[in-house]
């Protein structure tokens, strides 16, 4: 009888695991984020709008709201912050669009209203990976340069009269 037991409460436990790594408003989320990249490449035609990605999508439990992240990458200027958040003010500006558009793909009862943000996470991690390889670069120039002080170091103690 223990084993029994310990056996359903370990399958109990796997399957809560489970319910809660695919839960359904993640499916909603990885489903809404698959439609809207393609919604905005094909069916917004604004030429303030850069090539946006959808990152991510971060759905309600009551599918009241959806958090959409989204990068845009500018053909002028990659790092321009004001193109970026005009790119946004478009997509705000068509929620409604999107949305109605969602719910034609989607069969849900409630479409979530949609919220878009600028996702700065491309940004700070190109940021990050300059300062990485500059503190490479200056580890390395400091590793050559005590080098080169330990050569001396070595041939000016060498008084063997050669």
């Amino acid at each position: 009888m223990p084993a029994l037991r310990v056996y359903r409460e370990r399958r109990l436990r796997e399957w809560k695991t489970m319910a809660k790594e695919y839960s359904r408003t993640q499916r909603i989320a990885d489903q809404m984020q698959r439609e809207l990249a393609e919604l905005i490449q094909r069916e917004i035609k604004d030429p303030r709008l850069g090539m946006t990605t959808v990152n991510d999508v971060r759905v309600s439990k009551d599918l009241s709201y959806a958090d959409v992240y989204v990068t845009v990458l500018n053909t002028a200027n990659i790092d321009d912050e004001t193109a970026a958040e005009a790119s946004v003010e478009v997509l705000r500006n068509g929620a409604g669009f999107l949305r109605g558009e969602l719910g034609h793909r989607i069969k849900l009862r409630v479409m979530p209203h949609l919220r878009f943000h600028y996702d700065r996470t491309l940004v700070q991690g190109r940021k990050l990976s300059t300062l990485i390889d500059r503190a490479r670069q200056s580890d390395q120039r400091n590793e050559a340069g005590s080098a080169e002080g330990a050569g001396r170091a070595e041939g000016a103690g060498n008084t063997d009269g050669e």
